[in-house]
C-alpha cells in the first residue's frame, strides 16, 4: 500500500504540526488572558466595602453638646472623585439616599443632634498646606462646641512630582531614605503643631480622628506596576511617615489613630493577584480611583467605616455612659 506524501513529508506530520499550532494557539490565549488579569485588570467588584459597623452604639444619643465635625487634610478628606454625598466625610455624617442596608442609621447626626460640618480639606495639599491652613483658617471655638476632626495629611508630600521634577520637600517623589531625612523629621515636628494648634482653638474640648497613609503598591512596593518611575526607597520613607502618624496618636489621649494603611493592603494594584501576601479572598477588588491617589467609590466606603468604628468605640455615650436611649420611634 502506497503512503501519501505532501512536498515529501507524511499527511500525519501536517495533521501532528496543525494540533500543536492549535494548542500553542490556546495557550498564547490563555497567558494574554491570565496575564490581563492578574496584572493589568482593575476589578472594583460591587457593594459594601470594608469592615462592618455595628449598629448598637447607634441606638442612642452620643451627646447633647453642639458638635463640630472639622475636615482637615488632603484630597481624600475632601472626597475628591466621589460623587457628590459619596465621600467619607459626607457619609460620616449623614447617610446617602441609596445607603447599603447594613449601614442603614449608621451615621453621625442621629447620634450628633446638634452637629455642624465644616470640610476645609483640599484636593492636591500638602501637610505644608494643612499648616498654613489650621494656623490661618481655623478660627478659636467657643466653649460650648465639641470639635470632631476627621483628618488625612502626608500622603501628597510623598508622591507630587511623581519623578519628574528632582524631590524636595512636599514633592518627595524618587528622594533617597538619606535624602528624606530632614523632610521626615520637618513633618513631625508640622503634624504636632498641627495637632497643638487644633487643642487651641477648640477650648471646649476636641478628639482627632486620624488616617495614617495607604500604600496603593499593596505592601510590595513597585511603582512600575502602576506606570509609575521607579522608586528605591518608597517604602521606607511611607514607613516613616506612618510611624509619625501613629506616635502622634500614641501620644495624645484626644488622638485617635484610622487604621487607613492596613485596611487598603490588598486593594491596591495587585488586587488580582492571589499568591501575593495582602490577598483578600473575600473583596479581591480595587479600592483605588483611576489617578491612584484618592479611593472610588467603594474605598470611601470603607474608610467611612473606619472612622466611623472608631468614633463609636471613642465617642458612643460621651456625655454619660449610663443614661438611657433618647432615641424615640419617629427616629428609627
Amino acid at each position: 500500500m502506497e503512503t501519501r506524501v505532501v512536498e515529501g513529508k507524511p499527511a500525519g506530520w501536517r495533521v501532528r504540526r496543525l494540533a500543536v499550532l492549535v494548542v500553542l494557539g490556546v495557550l498564547l490565549a490563555g497567558g494574554v488572558a491570565a496575564y490581563r488579569h492578574y496584572w493589568l485588570a482593575r476589578p472594583v467588584g460591587e457593594g459594601p466595602a470594608g469592615p462592618p459597623v455595628n449598629s448598637t452604639p447607634f441606638a442612642r444619643v452620643w451627646s447633647d453638646r453642639k458638635v463640630l465635625v472639622l475636615g482637615l487634610g488632603d484630597s481624600v478628606t475632601a472626597g475628591f472623585g466621589a460623587p457628590t454625598g459619596y465621600g467619607y466625610v459626607d457619609r460620616l455624617v449623614d447617610n446617602p439616599p441609596e445607603e447599603w442596608p447594613d449601614m442603614k442609621e449608621r451615621c453621625l447626626r442621629r447620634v450628633l443632634p446638634n452637629l455642624e460640618v465644616r470640610n476645609m480639606a483640599i484636593s492636591g495639599s500638602t501637610s505644608l498646606t494643612h499648616l498654613a491652613i489650621v494656623e490661618r483658617d481655623l478660627p478659636e471655638h467657643d466653649r460650648d462646641t465639641l470639635g470632631l476632626v476627621v483628618m488625612t495629611t502626608g500622603g501628597n508630600d510623598l508622591i507630587h512630582s511623581y519623578g519628574q521634577r528632582p524631590p524636595r520637600e512636599g514633592a518627595m517623589y524618587g528622594a533617597t531614605l538619606q535624602q528624606a531625612r530632614p523632610w521626615i523629621e520637618a513633618f513631625e515636628k508640622r503634624l504636632d503643631r498641627m495637632l497643638d494648634l487644633i487643642d487651641e482653638r477648640f477650648p471646649g474640648g476636641c478628639h482627632v480622628f486620624l488616617a495614617d497613609i495607604y500604600d496603593p503598591s499593596d505592601g510590595v512596593g513597585d511603582p512600575l506596576a502602576a506606570g509609575l518611575p521607579p522608586w528605591k526607597d518608597c517604602m521606607a520613607i511611607l514607613a516613616a511617615y506612618n510611624e509619625i502618624i501613629h506616635r502622634a496618636a500614641e501620644r495624645r489621649p484626644n488622638v485617635h489613630l484610622v487604621p487607613m494603611h492596613a485596611a487598603f493592603l490588598g486593594h491596591g494594584v495587585h488586587a488580582a493577584q492571589f499568591w501575593r501576601e495582602h490577598y483578600r479572598a473575600d473583596d479581591p477588588h480595587y479600592w483605588f480611583g483611576v489617578n491612584l491617589e484618592d479611593p472610588n467609590i467603594r474605598g470611601y466606603d470603607a474608610i467611612r467605616r473606619l472612622f466611623l468604628n472608631e468614633m463609636a468605640e471613642v465617642l458612643s455615650g460621651i456625655d454619660d455612659a449610663e443614661e438611657e436611649p433618647r432615641i424615640n420611634a419617629d427616629q428609627r
